[in-house]
């Protein structure tokens, strides 16, 4: 039964093709992050002023949900866009929402959230944590997901 199961796991993987010379197999481990690329449009570490907008490049390998959650230089965190992405490379914000900057100043840091399934809307990653990856366990648990990922960058407000 052993064999079966370990034979089934790696062919997930694989890819039979059929060629005029004969018949090729592929395998591709599936275990790329979700997310490829992730940064403001100035670069990480870019400098913007307050009243700006920021926008983001955010690359996926797959569809899927992300949150977007800035880290304010006092502390505060709280959840500023949810939005379903396909596959590819975006420019956020994908409709008409601005993310403009409002102080206070200093290094400010994102993440994205990537989810296969949305969080309920009362779920939010808000307030000020001593432990994120407890707060985000609470999330990712709410959502029901099994697989996530999530990336940071960084910019200063001034």
């Amino acid at each position: 039964m052993r064999p079966v199961w370990l034979l089934a796991l790696l062919l997930t993987g694989c890819t039979i093709r059929l060629y005029p010379e004969g018949i090729g197999l592929t395998y591709r481990v599936g275990l790329e992050p979700p997310i490829y690329r992730f940064e403001p449009d100035r670069g990480a570490g870019g400098r913007y002023f307050v009243g700006e907008e920021v926008r983001f490049i955010l690359t996926l390998a797959r569809p899927g949900y992300v949150t977007l959650v800035a880290i304010d230089p006092d502390g505060r965190t709280y959840e500023f866009d949810r939005v379903y992405l396909s596959a590819g490379t975006h420019l956020l914000p994908n409709r008409p929402v601005r993310y403009t900057l409002v102080p206070p100043g200093g290094l400010h840091r994102v993440r994205a959230v990537y989810t296969e399934a949305p969080a309920p809307a009362q779920v939010r990653l808000e307030g000020v944590f001593t432990d994120w990856d407890a707060r985000l366990g609470i999330y990712l648990e709410a959502s029901g997901v099994h697989r996530y990922d999530v990336a940071e960058t960084h910019f200063y407000v001034y």
